[in-house]
């Protein structure tokens, strides 16, 4: 009999099992138990078949990697990883492997010891032979039969690490940017996760430019800012991100270079999407049109385009250096001009001109406001721009000069309208 005739098998038992409303508490116990003894096996068993896959190229053969076939079979992106790093470790860490064919391992914590065993490998200034791998191996899977999560198993492993490099006198975990790590996750409501672990010149690096980038300014009104620490350190990473763009040349400040694809389909300019997190709001879309780091697609029904970017829909340099000496910095919070965007204030979708007379200089997060939040801005008499606030800011919804005018007194300002 083939192991595909015993898998079948095994699933048709498992399909036909059910559970007695009879049962006791502790049948139910034991119950659980063998289920998650035999989920143990299968997480074994899959590592061994994605080492078998690796091993005859199924996926290499048809230009995608053993990842992205899994993920097609409908593996999860982070499963897929795991079993892709457990299948690596099966003929290096045989110890562990013999304890994941027993059942008595799971999948998270057999990867959480591989892990912790690559970690370690990077802190030691030699290799590691096998006697020593085979001790901390035998260290991680010592927390685990004593209850360890796979969290757990990774801060002993860390704690190993650091011993090793104490006593070889290797770098400290704070300085060490072998170990350095950022992840990204996409979260089920279509936003992005990103978690970092980094030395302490490259964290030191991230709290300057935390500090900077998303220190409090107040609101048009005058009061305190708004926004929470989480906010504003967020707005903050996004100024870093535009400044990247810019690809930190001075002269092309107000000219950032275009990484980002929004496309729109030409019938259903609803249904825009980006391509790593999706499709946006019709909002959002308008929003991300007016930044020239943002190339808009507009496709026909077979996705073929029918308008890369029209330059008239783009402030040119000209037209953003005229913004500059009006505008001076971003009409709202008053962020530099270097980290502000042109915004259409008709938008270009809705016949708006891209002129001076059509557009202000917005940062990112004041940019959200004017078209998410209830913000509106409009070109007073005085051919500058002007702020109304939402009612829930200002019930009376008066209007606020640009961030630069409003040192100015009521005897020497022009009237806005």
């Amino acid at each position: 009999m083939s192991i595909i005739d015993d898998i079948s098998n095994i699933s048709d038992r498992v399909h036909d099992l059910s559970v007695d409303d009879d049962m006791s508490g502790p049948q139910a116990f034991d119950a659980m138990r063998a289920l998650l003894t035999l989920r143990n096996l299968i997480d074994h068993h899959a590592a061994v078949l994605t080492a078998a896959l690796e091993r005859l190229r199924v996926a290499k053969d048809h230009g995608r990697s053993t990842r992205e076939l899994l993920i097609v079979m409908g593996v999860a992106p982070a499963a897929a990883q795991r079993l892709i790093r457990v299948a690596g470790s099966l003929t290096t860490l045989p110890t562990l492997a013999a304890h994941a064919a027993d059942g008595v391992l799971s999948g998270e914590h057999a990867d959480a010891i591989v892990r912790g065993i690559e970690h370690i490998g990077k802190r030691s200034p030699e290799p590691i032979d096998d006697a020593m791998r085979l001790n901390y191996v035998t260290d991680l899977l010592g927390q685990h039969f004593s209850g360890a999560t796979p969290a757990d198993i990774l801060d002993r492993a860390r704690t190993l690490g650091n011993q090793i490099a104490d006593d070889t006198g290797g770098l400290p975990a704070s300085e060490d940017r072998s170990i350095n790590t950022l992840t990204k996750s996409k979260t089920t409501d279509g936003r992005l996760h990103v978690e970092a672990d980094l030395d302490t010149e490259v964290g030191e690096k991230f709290h300057v430019a935390m500090e900077h980038y998303g220190a409090p300014r107040p609101e048009p009104d005058g009061s305190p800012d708004a926004r929470s620490t989480e906010r504003r350190f967020a707005d903050a990473l996004e100024a870093v991100l535009d400044i990247a763009a810019r690809s930190g040349d001075p002269e092309r400040a107000l000219a950032p270079r275009t990484q980002v694809l929004l496309t729109i389909p030409a019938d259903t300019p609803t249904l825009a999407e980006l391509p790593f997190m999706g499709s946006v709001t019709p909002a959002t879309m308008k929003a991300l049109a007016c930044d020239p780091a943002i190339t808009t697609i507009i496709v026909d029904g077979e996705t073929v385009p029918l308008d890369v970017g029209r330059e008239k829909r783009l402030f040119t340099p000209a037209h953003r250096k005229a913004l500059l000496i009006r505008d001076k910095c971003c009409i709202k919070c008053g962020a530099p001009a270097s980290r502000t965007q042109a915004h259409h204030i008709v938008h270009w979708a809705d016949g708006g001109d891209t002129c001076l007379e059509n557009g202000c200089l917005l940062c990112p997060s004041c940019h959200a406001d004017v078209h998410h939040n209830g913000w509106d801005v409009f070109i007073g008499a005085d051919r500058h721009a002007w702020l109304t606030p939402p009612a829930t800011v200002d019930p009376r919804r008066r209007a606020i000069p640009s961030y630069s005018r409003r040192t100015l007194t009521l005897d020497n300002m022009p009237a806005a309208a």
